[in-house]
């Protein structure tokens, strides 16, 4: 193997590619990204065994050949070149000049580098799947015992959706149009990976394709079921309560710093006109207000402060709107600036 690559080309496709390898990883060959030269570019490919990413870039190929080697190093020696940069296979050895820089990387076979296998798909088509995920990703649970929720439940038909909960908060964005599959589990990691734009998407039951200009990325699903969401948002609240979006937020961040507990519940206590904020830790205390849009009757709830502020940070500034049944029933939150985005955050006692 013998070629010159320019070194912005190559950053741009490691960049696109290493994030799939764990930093971590005890085999060699999953640390390692795999280098195909042949005609007039160069294809780079890394892998952790559920989630497989190749970029292509153009390159002045001499003699084409197949190799692996350490996706950290390359990463590193490509962000510190000078310049173009001319990679060469001497025995087991890949050779790196980039103006008067020198490197000799270890090989592994590409023969040992492993695949996902043949692809066959039920469902091909085009979206901007980042923004139809983005809403919602911040529910996603990071409890691995409950596997089934570490990532968001995806279905086509005449109204896609996004769907994500960790049991605490939800949320659920409604999306265009697509061809009807059977809802399936993107996995946390592969959420992260899904370029900005529109996409070229591929879904079966076992696994997810996504094509955009600069990488294609193939992930297996989460094999499991994903639990019935409609049952958990709330169908008959009421009470709606509209208030700014910032002021919320900022007050609720204000009243929770008395506390050194993580999820401690901040009591909301909302009355015609206003939402007063308290928080009892121990022998603190703290107390805030908002001004609000109600008209109902008087009644407290508790949230989690870090759930609010999750929870509201995804939508735009402005009002927003609280439906609430009572104190022991999940609030609905909604704005009009943003069609389609239903959330949902369970309440605590206080």
């Amino acid at each position: 193997m013998h070629l010159v690559i320019h070194k912005e080309d190559l950053t741009r496709a490691l960049a696109a590619t290493t994030k799939v390898v764990e930093a971590r990883s005890t085999i060699p060959i999953l640390s390692s990204v795999q280098l195909a030269a042949a005609g007039d570019g160069l294809a780079i490919t890394a892998t952790d065994l559920d989630i497989s990413a190749t970029a292509g870039v153009p390159a002045e190929v001499a003699k084409p050949g197949n190799i692996c080697v350490s996706a950290k190093l390359l990463n590193d020696i490509a962000r510190k070149a000078t310049g173009d940069i001319t990679m060469s296979l001497k025995g087991d050895k890949l050779s790196i000049k980039s103006g008067r820089s020198r490197f000799s990387l270890s090989t592994l076979s590409a023969e040992d580098f492993p695949t996902l296998g043949d692809d066959k798909f039920d469902a091909e088509f085009e979206i901007d799947l980042a923004a139809l995920f983005a809403p919602v990703s911040f529910a996603i649970s990071t409890e691995e015992t409950r596997y089934y929720l570490n990532g968001v439940f995806f279905k086509g038909g005449s109204e896609s959706e996004a769907v994500a909960t960790d049991g605490h908060r939800l949320g659920r964005h409604i999306g265009p149009e697509l061809p009807a599959f059977d809802g399936v589990m993107v996995p946390r990691k592969t959420v992260g990976l899904i370029p900005k734009g529109k996409v070229q998407v591929a879904v079966s039951q076992q696994k997810i394709r996504i094509v955009s200009d600069d990488v294609r990325i193939t992930s297996k699903l989460i094999d499991g079921t994903f639990p019935d969401y409609e049952r958990v948002i709330p169908k008959a609240n009421e009470r709606v309560i509209i208030v700014d979006r910032d002021a919320l937020m900022k007050a609720s961040d204000r009243v929770s710093t008395v506390s050194s507990e993580r999820g401690r519940a901040v009591k909301f206590s909302i009355a015609p006109g206003s939402i007063a904020l308290a928080v009892a830790a121990g022998e603190a205390s703290a107390n805030d207000e908002v001004e609000a849009e109600y008209s109902g009757e008087p009644m407290d709830i508790g949230f989690n402060a870090a759930y609010v502020r999750d929870v509201l940070n995804v939508l735009p500034l402005g009002p927003v709107k609280l439906a609430l049944q009572d104190g022991g029933t999940p609030g609905l939150i909604t704005s009009d600036g943003f069609e389609g985005l239903t959330l949902v955050c369970m309440p605590m006692r206080v």
